[in-house]
């Protein structure tokens, strides 16, 4: 398998350093890349609407979503520090193909509205510094795919560098702009206590929610902290795992503070005077100077929008890099993944501005972040999966109560996103000229995603034996054999899946073959990177797969027999087919394997396809 981010992969070295402090310092840097994230221009929109509707009232909001997205920013470094594997890459290696294009999908459409929201942020700050027309602005931002490519050729600790300074100039702009508000903070410590005024300050809320805790995020986390070089022994890991979630604390919560000082700009400048319906970040712009009774308020608001911009473009275009590659096992260039990440947040920003006009780009952001909230549970829940996952994490997992407490946020932000569609969908259908076309289209893909919400949450509780490692270990393998006097068949092939079918498959072999044939024990890895890669393919699953092939094989030897084995890649009833033919077999023996149920009526099964491929006798044993 390909490193994630391969041409950074590993490339800061954090080991030699004299001093603590030069050990933290060498692994501080990702979640500063990451913490953009959480300061992008589609959190200004809908803080400025939450701040001027609601007053300081949502601070609470903001202040859960930071507390969110420390849990699971952290649950993100650790997948990618004990397992050096991405979450995209995690998520490929233990769904089926048909599951993971669906999250690749998912995850792409969340890119794109993440994209879609620095790209306006990038068009709106260049607009109102320059005075540049938004259409131009946004056709200006192309050029800041050429920006990344130039950044990340120079190092990582460059762009981290180059991200740094980004989010000075967001942080200092801001404490500027709180001088010249002077908000109330009685009222700013009254907002941290929850409340909900009405419904529409739910969805609001869920934005604010969409827009802080970001599931791109949680991908480029998981990659990002494979950039640092460290003694992979137990001790190495656990030091890394404790600056890197130093490294997010402080990153994170300088986020959060640039997120409140937004809303709490929006609740002194524009609540506090009675305008509760600014929401559109030009509008907020244009107010302030009159307000706040400063020309510098305008002219930081702006310098601080195209910072947030730039900043958060180049890591946004970086997770669609690793969400590609992860997910797909896909590696094209750099520049053309990024400007194909940029040009699907552009076509939809001009056809749009140019059809509405550019008082739409408010809806536009706040829109932008619901969709990045719809699709967090389909990035977290397999999060909280993988790294409970004691297999997984080689002892690193979660504890029980860091589960319970990751659980109860994909429980809250899981029910906010369902009230959120269900409200959405009931309204369109009242509204509706045509009723009947929602009814076919929108409403059975509601509950499509609903029932694959459901699956990736239950699968893991209820996963086949394949997976199972300690369930489907040979020493708990059982072997009842039959005297049998007549032996007629002395090489024979046995396909093997390491489920309760083994079992029966190898013994009726052995009644066939006793311990006079000849066994060889095949089994193929059906990854998508199998797929691609046939016998090149180096991941997770095949290694495992390949170690218990290996430990039936002495086990059965052991016992007496002759075995041989054949690992093979790809669809079963390829693979199978080719190996039978290589080989001089007398008979293969099958037990029920393949898919069943709704896999079959999508993929078909394997004993159909095989069948007709092979010139050999084919035994199936029912299980």
């Amino acid at each position: 398998m390909s490193k994630s981010l391969e041409e950074v992969n590993q490339s800061v070295a954090t080991e030699g350093k004299k001093t603590g402090f030069r050990k933290i310092l060498a692994f501080l840097g990702p979640a500063y890349l990451i913490s953009v994230g959480y300061m992008d221009p589609g959190n200004w929109a809908t803080d400025i609407a939450g701040g001027s509707q609601f007053g300081y009232a949502l601070l609470w909001v903001l202040l859960m979503s930071n507390i969110m997205a420390l849990l699971l920013q952290s649950l993100s470094a650790r997948l990618g520090i004990v397992t050096q594997r991405d979450l995209a890459q995690a998520s490929r290696e233990t769904y089926s193909p048909f599951i993971n294009y669906i999250l690749y999908f998912l995850a792409e459409i969340a890119i794109a509205a993440c994209d879609l929201a620095e790209v306006l942020g990038m068009a709106i700050g260049l607009n109102l510094l320059f005075d540049i027309s938004l259409i131009q602005g946004v056709m200006i931002t192309v050029l800041d795919t050429f920006l990344l490519l130039f950044l990340i050729n120079k190092g990582i600790r460059k762009m981290e560098a180059f991200i740094i300074a980004l989010v000075m100039i967001i942080g200092v702009s801001f404490i500027i702009e709180m001088i010249f508000a002077q908000p109330e903070i009685s009222k700013v410590f009254t907002g941290l206590i929850p409340s909900l005024p009405n419904e529409n300050a739910l969805y609001i809320a869920i934005g604010i929610i969409g827009a802080t805790v970001m599931p791109h995020n949680l991908y480029l986390h998981s990659s990002l902290v494979q950039t640092r070089k460290f003694d992979r022994s137990n001790k190495g890991i656990k030091q890394a795992l404790k600056y890197n979630f130093i490294d997010s604390t402080i990153a994170l919560n300088l986020a959060f503070f640039v997120n409140a000082a937004i809303l709490i700009l929006g609740a002194a400048v524009f609540y506090q005077n009675g305008m509760f319906t600014v929401a559109e970040i030009q509008d907020a712009h244009k107010f302030l100077e009159p307000l706040l009774g400063t020309k510098w308020a305008p002219i930081l608001f702006a310098v601080a929008l195209i910072a947030a911009g730039q900043s958060s473009t180049i890591t946004g275009t970086l997770a669609g890099q690793i969400v590609m590659e992860g997910y797909l096992n896909l590696r094209i260039q750099p520049w053309v993944r990024r400007i194909i990440t940029r040009l699907i947040a552009i076509v939809p920003a001009v056809i749009v501005i140019s059809i509405y006009g550019e008082s739409i780009t408010g809806k536009m952001l706040i829109l932008s972040q619901v969709i990045l909230s719809l699709q967090l549970g389909f990035a977290i829940i397999p999060l909280i999966h993988f790294v409970s996952d004691k297999t997984k994490m080689k002892g690193f997992h979660i504890s029980k109560t860091t589960q319970i407490a990751s659980w109860i946020i994909a429980v809250i932000i899981v029910s906010l996103n369902a009230k959120l569609v269900y409200n959405e969908i009931q309204g369109w259908l009242e509204t509706s000229e045509n009723p009947i076309v929602l009814w076919f289209t929108v409403v059975p893909l509601a509950f499509g995603f609903l029932l694959l919400l459901f699956y990736i949450i239950f699968k893991p509780f209820i996963i086949n034996a394949k997976h199972q490692i300690n369930a489907h270990l040979p020493h708990n393998f059982e072997l009842n054999f039959f005297k049998v006097e007549t032996y007629n068949k002395k090489n024979i092939a046995i396909s093997v899946d390491f489920s309760d079918a083994d079992k029966i498959a190898i013994n009726s072999a052995f009644e066939l073959g006793g311990k006079e044939a000849n066994y060889t024990l095949i089994h193929v890895v059906e990854t998508v990177g199998a797929m691609l890669y046939g016998g090149n393919i180096d991941d997770h699953e095949t290694t495992i797969d390949e170690k218990l092939l290996f430990e039936y094989q002495e086990l059965l030897t052991n016992n007496g027999f002759k075995v041989d084995v054949k690992l093979g890649f790809g669809k079963p009833n390829n693979a199978i087919p080719r190996i039978v033919k290589e080989g001089n077999f007398d008979i293969l023996v099958m037990g029920t394997h393949g898919h069943t149920g709704f896999k079959d009526i999508i993929f078909g099964t394997t004993v159909d396809k095989l069948r007709h491929k092979i010139s050999i006798p084919l035994f199936i044993v029912k299980n």
